[in-house]
């Protein structure tokens, strides 16, 4: 199995088993985060670059990975992810490095189809 399918299946099976015990407050974090995303002011593009920058420099691997899938939806380019990746290394520092390193494999695994 891929780590993409390996994610997106995991996600799914743990987002609804989250959401099916219908915690106010849960559930509304997962409402707000949908809807800081959507289009507004700034694009759904820009808003995944954010993600993905603030995902790396907090060192979220399932962050990073799900910020990748959704670049890869907006069209990103890999020399625009390849720029993200060196905002994120400068502003966190070499530890982000190995985040950069599996970040790269997951996104090679997304733009190989």
């Amino acid at each position: 199995m891929s780590q993409l399918q390996e994610f997106n299946d995991y996600r799914s099976k743990m987002n609804e088993v989250i959401l099916g015990k219908q915690n106010k407050v849960i559930n509304r974090l997962f409402n707000l985060d949908t809807n800081t995303y959507a289009e507004g002011a700034l694009s759904v593009k820009t808003k995944e670059m954010l993600g993905l920058v603030a995902s790396m420099v907090l060192r979220c691997d399932d962050c990073i990975k799900y910020h990748l899938i959704k670049c890869h939806e907006q069209g990103l380019s890999t020399d625009e992810v390849y720029e993200i990746f060196a905002v994120a290394n400068i502003v966190g520092g070499t530890i982000v490095i190995p985040h950069t390193r599996r970040g790269a494999e997951f996104w090679e695994e997304l733009v190989a189809g």
